[in-house]
């Protein structure tokens, strides 16, 4: 082992189980815990033998890891109980992982209040422990729980646990700021003092994010000898959360230059990584998460966005290819040819810059964007009114006239319901379409009965799922009564190819703003897909 390389543990399956309102299922488990070991994670950390039935499950027929490390978390034996007898060391040291992480008191204070044992119970408690560990062929580790603040109080004592643990044979002391209320400057203070007793090639780092430290923290260890960083992908975990394992990836390999289990194959995953845990958890990505979020290397700026073009180091601290992530130019009013330009080179438009066109679309777009439109976040209805003004589009449909009636009443069962029915006609191809839909809601209603109308001609629209709607109402424009405020509706569609595409319409009228984001998203669709009407004779 060389001093340049950090061992990544990845805590996602048992801290980041924590999070308030994360259930992760077996098969969920399963996934994530493959993932991180095809990037190349040093240790995955699947949870808690013994603790509840999703952990008993998954470490009864652990996944097969190729590179990493499978760990099993529990605690160090009980008071009164040698390690052999003890259930709770049981259920982790009869697991099938290859690690125990066992967490144990380092904190005089917990000891005295919270156990109730004489100090020196809990530096046997700890050695006994490692030993057994040991003894039944598991990589030990010693999880050092409230190590930061048992160390501000009794620098002493937190030393002599430590000390205990890796004298005992420990392949990892974790120091973990349980808390979360330790700073930078504190952490690399005491992790220098740390390593004065134990090598920092034996030193881990466990934070979190109560102070939006994490991260900080984590890095202030390993410059301070710590050569063990753990956290959880996204920042998943109790409270504010962990220390994000994805930035830290990123951090370590591409700005400090450290050797970590991640090649650059692995590095490019780091983005899919991150989508793949919102997916199984339902949530909407962070767009402005470092390093993969879909803003991280966003331009904006029309000075910005000249500069990127000429050289993108200008305004980007690394290339977004090397973490999974691509660069996006946003189109605004703040825009100026160099962004309509730009995006026209992402979306495969040849036009000459000297081209009319393209200032009459700058003037196009900061005037839409006076109304209420927000194009540098609803990519698709740019490009369909960038396409629309440079060059000719399909009239793949038109929508003639809609209608929503909402009803409340009450069921068969006694049971208070509200349902909308929509009727949509559309016009394809010279044919007059007319359909009747029932929603949760007029805007799903109309989407269903826009869609089954579409449905004959454009088979392809069936595959078509409507992920998000976002409703905004702007302030009356300037000179209005003050009554006229205006609706922003943001729409998220995603393909059956998994594709994903945004839309945006503005109207005083909510139901019609919502009509034309999705009639943008439907013939976004079409026009990306190629699809030709099939429309009978």
């Amino acid at each position: 082992m060389t001093d340049n390389r950090i061992y990544l543990f990845d805590t996602t399956l048992r801290d980041g189980q924590q999070t308030r309102g994360v259930d992760f299922t077996p098969a969920d488990k399963i996934a994530i815990a493959r993932a991180l070991d095809e990037i190349g994670i040093d240790y995955v950390e699947g949870g808690w033998p013994g603790a509840n039935p999703t952990d008993d499950r998954f470490f009864a027929e652990p996944p097969k890891l190729e590179r990493a490390t499978l760990v099993a978390f529990g605690m160090t034996r009980r008071p009164g109980r040698s390690a052999e007898n003890d259930p709770g060391l049981a259920g982790v040291l009869g697991s099938k992982a290859g690690a125990a992480c066992l967490v144990g008191k380092t904190w005089d204070f917990h000891v005295d209040v919270a156990l109730e044992i004489d100090r020196d119970e809990n530096v046997q408690m700890i050695r006994d422990s490692m030993a057994l560990a040991i003894k039944r062929g598991f990589e030990p580790m010693f999880d050092c729980e409230h190590f930061f603040d048992g160390y501000k109080a009794n620098p002493e004592y937190a030393l002599s646990c430590v000390t205990a643990a890796y004298e005992s044979g420990a392949r990892w002391v974790v120091l973990c700021d349980t808390n979360g209320g330790t700073l930078p400057h504190e952490v690399e203070a005491i992790v220098s003092d740390v390593v004065k007793a134990v090598p920092g090639t034996h030193l881990g780092i466990h934070t979190h994010n109560d102070t939006e430290n994490a991260v900080a923290n984590t890095l202030a260890a390993v410059r301070a000898g710590a050569r063990q960083v753990q956290g959880t992908i996204n920042g998943l975990g109790e409270r504010c959360g962990n220390a994000n394992i994805v930035t830290l990836t990123a951090i370590l390999g591409l700005k400090m230059g450290y050797e970590t289990g991640v090649d650059t194959k692995g590095m490019k995953q780091l983005k899919k990584l991150s989508r793949m845990l919102d997916d199984r958890l339902n949530r909407s990505p962070n767009p402005h998460a470092a390093f993969v979020g879909e803003a991280a290397f966003a331009h904006k700026g029309g000075l910005h966005v000249s500069a990127v073009q000429k050289d993108p180091k200008t305004y980007e601290h690394i290339d977004p290819e090397l973490v999974g992530n691509q660069r996006h130019i946003l189109v605004s009013d703040q825009a100026g040819r160099s962004n309509i330009l730009a995006r026209f080179a992402e979306i495969g438009v040849e036009i000459d810059p000297k081209n009319p066109k393209v200032q009459r679309l700058v003037e196009d777009v900061k005037e839409k964007e006076f109304l209420g439109y927000s194009y540098d976040t609803a990519e698709a209805s740019f490009e369909l009114l960038a396409r629309r003004t440079v060059e000719s589009v399909p009239d793949y449909f038109s929508i003639e006239r809609f209608r929503v009636m909402d009803e409340r009443r009450f069921n068969a069962k006694g049971q208070m319901v509200i349902e909308s029915e929509a009727t949509a006609t559309v016009e394809v191809a010279g044919q007059r379409l007319h359909e009747v839909a029932v929603g949760n809601g007029p805007v799903n209603a109309l989407d269903l009965a826009i869609r089954k109308a579409l449905s004959t001609a454009y088979p392809d629209l069936n595959g078509v799922k409507l992920m998000d709607y976002k409703v905004r109402i702007l302030p009356p424009p300037p000179n209005s009564d003050g009554t006229d405020a205006v609706t922003r509706v943001m729409i998220e569609s995603a393909g059956p190819d998994g594709s994903m595409w945004r839309t945006v319409g503005v109207s005083a009228n909510i139901i019609d703003a919502s009509i034309m984001a999705l009639s943008d998203s439907l013939n976004y669709r079409l026009l990306k897909s190629g699809t030709i009407a099939k429309v009978d004779a």
